[in-house]
């Protein structure tokens, strides 16, 4: 599979770059089917993407926005990622299909979100903590081993439990992007990646390090047992199976 991957000149750049980036896809994936199907990790990359994505020409009313983690905290907590995300998109009218993490009885919270999930994402973003890990999957998380459902609950970690796509429910992704403008440590990136036995390194030879990376089909690290579907949409170059590109701060 081609890789690209494109060094850009600092944060805010690497945001810029990847709004125009989920711009152009969403017209294209709207144009080609109808509807631009997008879920979102936390923390701050993602929100000042979304900042200068509101400013993007997007089809808005054919995008639906999921999400890929929450915390589990109420409404309005600056700890949920709904509370960032929503305010990054001010007046953007998407469809935000929020994790239920204040329901009653979480595990069926969780199934009711499965059963909303599209069968594709036309794109999953995920970033990179400060500890290495991604999208919640944290090493010896009990959920790094859950194949039978598209969405399940996490043990508590840095203070909260977390409501989470599992790998099955990644695997549907289309194309995967990465955004990274946060200081990690290579050596704990590393540890805390490979630790779960399928993320890879991060390879990292400085400790300040940003980029984008989008991927075309699910990767080995998002492999799982879900069973294949043909593609429901045209040839768009755009829409198909192609290069993973990649952008980085140094």
């Amino acid at each position: 599979m081609h890789h690209e991957l494109q060094v850009v000149a600092d944060p805010d750049a690497v945001a810029g770059t990847a709004a125009a980036f989920v711009a152009r896809l969403a017209q294209a994936c709207v144009q080609a089917h109808g509807r631009f199907t997008f879920a979102v990790s936390g923390e701050h990359t993602p929100w000042a993407m979304f900042a200068r994505l509101a400013h993007e020409h997007v089809p808005w009313e054919h995008v639906a926005v999921f999400q890929v983690d929450e915390r589990v905290a109420p409404d309005g907590d600056p700890d949920r990622n709904l509370t960032h995300l929503r305010e990054s998109l001010g007046a953007a009218p998407a469809e935000v299909i929020a994790m239920p993490v204040n329901d009653a009885d979480l595990d069926v919270a969780a199934a009711a979100y499965g059963r909303s999930l599209p069968g594709r994402f036309d794109l999953v973003h995920l970033g990179l903590g400060p500890d290495g890990h991604t999208a919640s999957l944290v090493p010896r998380d009990p959920v790094l081993e859950v194949s039978d459902r598209l969405v399940a609950l996490t043990a508590p970690y840095m203070g909260h439990q977390r409501m989470k796509l599992t790998y099955p429910a990644l695997a549907r992704a289309q194309q995967v992007l990465w955004l990274i403008t946060e200081r990690t440590s290579a050596n704990r990136s590393r540890g805390s990646l490979r630790e779960t036995g399928r993320f890879p390194s991060a390879g990292s030879r400085r400790r300040r390090r940003s980029f984008l990376r989008t991927r075309r089909r699910p990767t080995r690290a998002l492999r799982a047992p879900v069973p294949s579907r043909p593609h429901d949409h045209d040839a768009r170059p755009l829409c198909r199976a192609g290069p993973v590109r990649g952008i980085r701060w140094l």
